[in-house]
């Protein structure tokens, strides 16, 4: 921890100025805009219907699938991903502190909530399901395992050359819907957040294995896209989670909210920097 406020000593007052203007007026959507109530849409047009995953354990069984698998092959001899996990806990601990919190308030104040045809209702804690708790063990898990099987499996760097380009284009945009979508509670919270976490990238040139984060990213958007999809309500007859639109683009990928992806850039980017500080590696 000393190291990472060290770091950031060495950028100058003007760099942690710029990205902490981004978390204040975070602050100040929270503390000045009116989520109206009432407003979550169940009526998601799904793209198929499954009779068996109606039932309300289904939040759990989709946490226990999405580790299922990651968790069985931690075990391969060449990855050795099991003795990575002194550092990958806390990583998801310390980003959990973060998200939860977060979670929490948005629920409450009707950003998005959960349909209790798809949880069990005596596992409810602060609002959350116990499935969501879950969530933010078993997708960040499953993803930094991606990412390691990626180091390990794929040793040619194959974003390297374009990663400034990547970054810098992902900050602008980010920050230009940001100011276009004033107002709307998810976006601009996630987009200036993730805008800030990678100008602290940009700032402390930090950015060295950014690249591998960018592909490990990509490849996981394939189960994100799967796992996503259930909990939006793609395969059900409605979301298990669901969202209020007039906090969110309005624009679905599938059923999913575009929003969703760029909340799980930064819940997985958080993951992966706190799993390399304790390893003792750059990102």
């Amino acid at each position: 921890m000393q190291k990472q406020l060290d770091k950031l000593a060495e950028i100058g007052t003007t760099q942690v100025a710029v990205m902490s203007a981004l978390v204040v007026a975070v602050i100040v959507l929270w503390t000045r805009d009116v989520v109206a109530p009432n407003q979550l849409e169940f009526d998601i047009a799904n793209l198929t219907h499954y009779q068996s995953f109606e039932t309300a354990y289904l939040y759990l069984f989709i946490n226990l699938l999405t580790i299922l698998f990651p968790f069985l092959l931690s075990f391969d001899r060449r990855v050795h991903f099991y003795k990575k996990w002194k550092y990958l806990l806390p990583a998801i601990l310390l980003t959990a502190l973060v998200f939860i919190p977060w979670d929490i308030y948005f629920t409450q104040i009707g950003v998005w909530g959960f349909n209790p045809n798809y949880y069990y209702e005596p596992l409810k804690v602060f609002g959350l399901p116990l499935g969501e708790w879950l969530f933010f063990v078993t997708i960040p898990y499953g993803c930094v395992f991606v990412y390691e099987c990626l180091n390990h499996y794929v040793q040619k760097d194959w974003l390297k050359s374009i990663e400034p380009i990547i970054t810098y284009l992902l900050v602008l945009t980010l920050l230009t819907v940001s100011i276009i979508h004033w107002g709307k509670m998810y976006t601009v919270t996630t987009f200036l957040l993730t805008a800030a976490f990678l100008m602290y990238y940009i700032f402390t040139e930090k950015r060295a294995r950014l690249s591998r984060f960018y592909l490990a990213f990509i490849v996981s958007m394939f189960p994100f896209f799967l796992v996503n999809g259930i909990l939006t309500g793609s395969v059900t007859a409605a979301p298990i989670v669901v969202y209020n639109n007039a906090e969110n683009l309005g624009i679905r990928l599938g059923t999913i909210p575009l929003d969703d992806v760029v909340y799980c850039f930064l819940l997985l980017l958080m993951t992966v920097t706190w799993f390399e500080h304790f390893r003792g590696r750059r990102v």
